[in-house]
């Protein structure tokens, strides 16, 4: 085996310039592959993290995911039935048995629940008047299931309790209505309902849809508001492994019949988004890798053409065929694996680089450069491609040589 691997270095190290053109084709293939990689990782790693960090991992809310069953199709299953003109029969709105329901949800371990009861509200400051979405909740359960708390950049959640009709509303929401802390404002609800409430606290997500139209307030106070004593129109779930949200959201809904929604679902558009920005990126490298491995197959085919007199005496001295094989398919492993090796402290300069670019612009989320990550699998899956490819570019002019027959080429040279 190393008599194999000195013939291999030595036939390589003998067209230096095509084995470095070769070499810095894949190492090329593999630096990009990389830096677009962390690029298009890290912008995927940040938004679900953003989505995570803001929206609760399951909602279970009132109401199912289709209609109930009509008395004429529980009659007749199989029955060729049309019905028309059916009118949804009018019902409660509301959770039932909210409170046994997460009972039974946080015996489950690593899943947290909060229920919430959410409704449209008017809110007026002097002549000024806004329509908000107004959420009723409990600080010490919402706390856990929502970043609200670490959210707030003025007042805190615990002075919903200790204030009379508390309010904690988004920075844009403040700024429509002119508002600042310890401000007194009018809360009125669809039922007619008027509240004075308090501005207790001031949050902001960098999501404008929640600083511009999301308040919070104490579920008793918004079950008055709304004029909905003890009814809860959602639970929110927080679970410590967000990877199993979507089947614990079907199990929940098959149990209880309530329709339950995953981070997942709610984003479903846009993470087929990046199916699609993670397949263009892999066509892209992986183009970019399948023309270094063309280099790295005319660099063997040539000297395969060049060494048929080597590899008919190298066969007449006991070599096998799988022993020329493995000879010159281990030269293209070598100049793929230079290639990854070098490719990989590309791709890390070319990480470093792109971390020191600065935007001259200010995004709500604070961010002003390039989101990058840093993730170690990155570098070892672009490695395995630009070897695998090497090695497939080599297996061709590998057998060729193998199949030579010596007899004939030393005969010919004769």
């Amino acid at each position: 085996m190393n008599l194999i691997f000195d013939l291999a270095r030595g036939m390589l190290s003998r067209r230096r310039r095509q084995t470095l053109v070769s070499v810095m084709g894949v190492a090329l293939g593999v630096a990009f592959f990389i830096a677009i990689a962390s690029l298009m990782r890290g912008f995927q790693t940040y938004f679900i993290e953003q989505v995570i960090d803001v929206q609760p991992h399951i909602i279970v809310k009132d109401e199912t995911r289709r209609p109930l069953p009509q008395a004429v199709e529980i009659a007749h299953p199989d029955g060729a039935v049309a019905l028309s003109g059916v009118k949804p029969t009018e019902r409660v709105r509301g959770i039932r048995a909210s409170a046994e329901k997460m009972a039974i949800l946080e015996a489950i371990p690593g899943v947290y629940s909060s229920p919430i009861l959410t409704g449209q509200a008017l809110l007026r400051y002097g002549s000024r008047d806004v329509s908000v979405s107004i959420t009723g909740i409990e600080p010490a359960r919402y706390r856990r299931v929502s970043n609200l708390e670490k959210d707030l950049i003025q007042g805190r959640m615990e002075d919903l309790r200790s204030t009379a009709n508390g309010l904690i509303i988004g920075i844009g929401l403040a700024q429509k209505l002119g508002v600042v802390l310890g401000d007194t404002i009018i809360a009125v609800s669809p039922k007619g309902v008027s509240l004075q409430m308090k501005i207790v606290g001031i949050f902001r997500t960098g999501l404008a849809t929640l600083d511009n139209q999301a308040a919070y307030t104490l579920l008793k106070v918004n079950q008055i508001l709304q004029d909905r004593p003890n009814v809860v129109n959602q639970i929110l779930l927080r679970l410590n492994d967000v990877t199993g949200a979507e089947a614990l959201a079907r199990q929940i809904e098959a149990r209880f019949g309530d329709r339950s929604e995953s981070w997942e679902e709610q984003n479903r558009n846009v993470l087929t988004v990046f199916v699609i920005q993670n397949a263009i990126m892999y066509s892209v490298t992986g183009a970019i890798l399948l023309v270094a491995a063309f280099g790295i197959y005319n660099i063997i085919s040539t000297v395969v053409f060049e060494k048929t007199r080597d590899i008919a005496i190298l066969k007449s001295l006991g070599f096998t065929e799988g022993d020329i094989q493995w000879l010159f398919l281990l030269q293209g492993m070598i100049a793929g694996l230079l290639g990854a090796v070098l490719g990989c402290v590309l791709g890390q300069i070319m990480i470093e680089g792109l971390a020191q670019i600065r935007f001259q612009t200010e995004t709500p989320a604070g961010n002003d450069r390039f989101l990058l990550a840093h993730d170690w699998r990155i570098f070892a899956v672009a490695s395995f491609f630009a070897l695998l490819s090497a090695s497939i570019a080599a297996v061709v002019p590998a057998r060729r040589a193998a199949r030579l027959d010596p007899v004939q080429t030393i005969r010919g040279a004769a």
